[in-house]
């Protein structure tokens, strides 16, 4: 579904990304793991389009992403859940979830993607005329999800979802995330915690300096000594 290769991208003079190969398969959980300044955002909005590739390839069923604005990204089947969110602090959160819904003409989609994701998130339901500026950090990153949700994406980017956030709203957020994975969601994350995301995904690779360094199953990186050391303090 989606393939990377020997992708090049940073930001003006700064190169963070060198050679970058990556590709996750439809219906797959994939993380991308790895330390503060890895590359691991970046590589998120490279595919996104907010970042331009210097060199490489970033290929979504077999169409070259490179040139494509993030609008256009959006309406061709990625959606992306940013680590700042983006939320509307003034708009409700039944509104800002329109607002994610804004390039889907079928009322009858929309409405059916907001009844999947309060059952998601039944806590935004019993919010859901509450201000998005006024919610907890566990429930902006639940709109925030759901939010991303609306436009009905085939691949979903999520950005850091348990950054900030104590353990039960994580383990809310991260239940949400297999639940969406159990139902057929692509879903390519990038996290931190590395214990508990290896638990959960299909597959992963570890960034490190902007570079691929390992990658597996989840099960052979838990095992393996370099992530054991680096990241789970084995």
């Amino acid at each position: 579904m989606l393939k990377l290769t020997a992708i090049e991208a940073g930001y003006d003079l700064l190169q963070v990304l060198w050679g970058v190969d990556l590709h996750v398969e439809e219906g797959e959980f994939v993380a991308i793991l790895g330390p503060n300044g890895a590359g691991k955002t970046t590589t998120l909005r490279t595919i996104a389009g907010f970042v331009p590739a210097i060199r490489g390839s970033v290929t979504f069923r077999g169409k070259e992403l490179r040139g494509t604005l993030p609008h256009q990204i959006s309406r061709g089947g990625i959606g992306f859940v940013s680590e700042s969110l983006n939320l509307f602090p003034a708009m409700s959160i039944y509104e800002n979830l329109l607002v994610g819904a804004y390039s889907v003409k079928d009322k009858k989609a929309v409405a059916a993607t907001m009844d999947t994701v309060f059952e998601l998130f039944p806590r935004l339901l019993e919010r859901r005329d509450q201000l998005a500026g006024t919610l907890s950090g566990g429930e902006r990153k639940m709109l925030a999800i759901g939010r991303g949700l609306m436009p009905r994406p085939s691949l979903l980017l999520v950005d850091e979802p348990s950054l900030g956030l104590a353990p039960m709203p994580t383990l809310a957020t991260f239940e949400a995330l297999k639940t969406l994975r159990a139902r057929g969601m692509t879903i390519l994350l990038v996290e931190q915690n590395v214990n508990t995301t290896l638990q959960i995904v299909d597959r992963a690779y570890v960034l490190e300096q902007g570079r691929v360094v390992l990658e597996g199953t989840g099960a052979e990186l838990l095992g393996n000594t370099h992530v054991q050391e680096a990241y789970l303090g084995i």
